[in-house]
């Protein structure tokens, strides 16, 4: 995680950097977290000697609240509009339904709140830069603005 904003963000900026504040990767609404991923080639999953149950543990630890979204294929979702772009590498944005997007470096994407996975299919790490910006999803009633 690079950075994050809450709700209470102001300007200007008090010098205090709010990152290891955050308790969840996947902002409320109105709040947000910058982060860039690497991900490594999918070959990486396959190996004989890759040890999962320390993937998800480590995994757990360092992406709190997100971790526990994956899915055993990987998909996920969050309630989030996600801006990204790719730094580094190729990867597949996989959606329901067996959708895929190649995308390459210096491809951007926007997500809202889909449900989905990424897959690099190509020898080398892939690094992708994305603002998660938390939204409201229909089960919130605690609507502050009429809406």
């Amino acid at each position: 995680m690079i950075w994050s904003t809450s709700t209470s963000t102001a300007i200007p900026f008090n010098g205090s950097d709010p990152t290891p504040l955050v308790t969840s990767f996947v902002p409320e609404p109105g709040e947000t977290r910058f982060l860039v991923l690497t991900f490594p080639p999918d070959a990486v999953f396959m190996s004989p000697d890759f040890d999962g149950p320390a993937a998800l543990a480590e995994n757990l630890a360092v992406s709190p609240g997100l971790a526990e979204r994956f899915e055993s294929d990987g998909k996920h979702q969050t309630p989030t509009v996600d801006y990204g772009i790719v730094l580094d590498g190729e990867i597949w944005m996989e959606l329901d339904g067996g959708n895929e997007t190649r995308l390459r470096q210096f491809d951007a994407f926007v997500q809202n709140g889909t449900r989905h996975a990424w897959r690099n299919k190509s020898d080398k790490p892939a690094t992708i830069a994305v603002v998660l910006v938390g939204a409201r999803t229909p089960d919130m009633t605690d609507y502050d603005d009429g809406l």
